[in-house]
């Protein structure tokens, strides 16, 4: 029969009342390290220099800065103003090295940072040096949800902070102007000078060129000679239409003139004429009775501008004429029977009437071509003018872009010259809330806190070092011990006093 051995682990474990007793056991070197370290704690918190810290508060509002306008042309000004981003972009300026340096020197390094400048180190400038504690001690926070800025400085002098903290806001809005403005009023105003010349010279030649062509008002002087050729095509039509009835007319005067005989038998007994009428006025009564018969055998046909109708009326006309100068003349009658031979009237007025007509047909024929030839020069002056008008719009627009140059350049000038006013008077977007002010208690150090975390501190080393102590010294101090290092149970404990 093969013998079997059974071994059974226990885990050990550790309860409150090993605990205890480890902490008795050491009791001593715990209370030791625990007063050690409160009292190390509360001699470094009374010993260390008192740090105070200056603050103040800036609000970062929307402003010119941020508009941006074209350097040439007319475009309207664009507005970029991100909250965020341009606090960050402040925060850099604020905390720039550069900045820094010149606060450093306004300040004076052996006031600020005495042991720096008394003993410099080797290895690094004074000033580079002061430069990196002076970043050190410097905090620039933006608020949150907001456009303002939180700076802080923590220096061992309350008056060195808040001089600190008070020069580099002033120094900040200094640097932030010339970091977003950007001087252009030279290159503007010489800019400005060269447009200027321009434009005199362009409106000089367009003077020049309305004194040389006579050309003042281009609009007046189409319109003047537009009614004047109207005009003249009118007259044209007109003399040309006369003609053309002048003829017609001729024509038929001539044609009548060959009808009607120079002279006619009167027989007296077909008029008895009135008493003291002679047979001559007789006879044109009746030619005149004969010519209105006529008339209205016309006006039945025909309309009163007919031109057969108007022929009628004007040798009606003439007859009436002869009648009233024989009446002034008292020319009687002569009665008697028989035929009498007596010139005919009707034909010396168709005669008349044709010399007329061939002299007025003469004038117009005359006319016509001076008119044609009127024309012509009222349209060549026309077409001249035209060609005028397009030399003088281009001069024109020459005039007007560099005037328009001009006035571009004179109203960039003044917003740049009162851009640089406003910041020569430091007049910026930024608006410090509060100014910093020398701090009556020190920020650090922070007695209480130095001597509770000693307290807390004394008593985990206190407490770690115990169980250090017992897990690393060689002896058997519990049961539980005993069977872990021996592998064996324990049947039983008993007290040990010396």
């Amino acid at each position: 029969m093969e013998d079997k051995t059974i071994t059974r682990q226990q885990t050990p474990s550790i309860n409150l009342r090993d605990l205890l007793t480890i902490a008795f056991k050491h009791k001593y070197k715990i209370v030791a390290i625990f007063l050690v370290t409160v009292i190390a704690a509360t001699i470094i918190a009374f010993l260390l220099p008192p740090v105070y810290m200056a603050k103040a508060i800036l609000l970062i509002k929307f402003g010119r800065e941020y508009i941006y306008r074209s350097e040439v042309g007319n475009q309207p000004p664009v507005v970029s103003f991100n909250p965020e981003g341009v606090i960050n972009s402040e925060i850099t300026i604020l905390t720039s090295r550069d900045l820094i340096e010149k606060v450093i020197t306004s300040l004076k390094i052996e006031n600020i940072y005495p042991d720096l400048a008394n003993n410099p180190s080797s290895k690094m400038e004074p000033m580079g040096a002061a430069i990196l504690a002076f970043e050190n001690s410097l905090r620039a926070e933006g608020v949150a949800r907001s456009n303002v800025i939180e700076i802080s400085f923590e220096h061992e002098n309350p008056e060195i902070a808040a001089r600190a903290v008070n020069q580099l806001v002033e120094l900040f809005r200094e640097k932030h102007l010339q970091v977003y403005s950007d001087s252009q009023s030279s290159f503007l105003e010489t800019q400005a000078g060269t447009f200027g010349q321009k434009l005199k010279e362009s409106e000089n030649r367009l003077e020049a060129f309305k004194q040389r062509k006579q050309v003042f008002s281009i609009d007046e002087q189409r319109s003047l000679l537009l009614k004047q050729r109207a005009d003249l095509d009118t007259s044209l039509k007109n003399s040309e239409n006369r003609v053309d009835e002048l003829k017609t007319k001729f024509s038929s005067l001539k044609a009548q003139l060959k009808v009607i005989p120079e002279t006619k038998n009167m027989d007296t007994q077909e008029v008895q004429p009135e008493a003291g009428e002679s047979n001559t006025v007789a006879q044109a009564k009746a030619q005149l009775l004969n010519l209105q018969l006529k008339e209205r055998e016309l006006l039945e046909k025909y309309k009163e501008n007919n031109r057969l109708v108007i022929s009628v009326r004007k040798e009606i006309e003439l007859v009436k004429e002869f009648l009233r100068q024989q009446e002034k003349q008292g020319v009687g009658a002569t009665g008697g029977k028989g035929k009498t031979q007596i010139e005919n009237v009707v034909y010396q007025e168709v005669q008349k009437d044709m010399l007329r007509t061939e002299a007025d047909l003469n004038a117009e024929l005359v006319k016509v071509p001076l008119l044609r030839r009127q024309l012509r020069e009222t349209e060549r002056e026309i077409q001249d003018l035209d060609f005028k008008a397009k030399e003088l719009q281009t001069l024109k627009r020459e005039a007007d872009s560099d005037e328009k140059n001009y006035q571009t350049y004179l109203d960039k000038l003044e917003e740049a010259r009162m851009s640089e006013d406003m910041n020569r008077q430091k007049m910026a977007n930024i608006t410090v809330i509060q100014e910093a002010t020398v701090p009556l208690e020190p920020e650090k150090p922070d007695k209480r806190k130095i001597v509770l975390m000693g307290l807390l501190l004394g008593a985990c080393l206190g407490i770690g070092s115990a169980f250090f102590f017992e897990y690393v010294r060689q002896g058997l101090s519990t049961p539980e011990s005993a069977e872990k290092r021996l592998g064996l149970p324990v049947l039983s404990t008993f007290p040990y006093k010396k």
